[in-house]
């Protein structure tokens, strides 16, 4: 399946590990996420999504969400749907 870009890191949560990911494309717990940008290049199963510290299990076009990454990401990186 070709990658699909759903949406960009708006901000990085350095003390907890999380990135908040501005969304246009809908994305749900299980899906396997791909962030690019600078020296980043990874891949990662999404664990869990929350939206305003709730815990979700999918999320919309247009939501701004939270997400656990394993390597450190900045904002206007790329995130892709593999």
């Amino acid at each position: 399946m070709a990658e699909k870009k759903i949406g960009t890191v708006s901000n990085y949560f350095d003390h907890v590990s999380v990135a908040a990911i501005k969304l246009g494309a809908s994305l749900k717990k299980g899906d396997t996420i791909k962030i690019t940008g600078g020296e980043t290049d990874f891949k990662q199963k999404v664990s869990s999504i929350q939206i305003q510290h709730e815990k979700v299990e999918k999320a919309k076009k247009g939501d701004e969400i939270g997400i656990k990454v394993k390597e450190k990401v900045r904002k206007g990186y790329k995130v892709f749907k593999v």
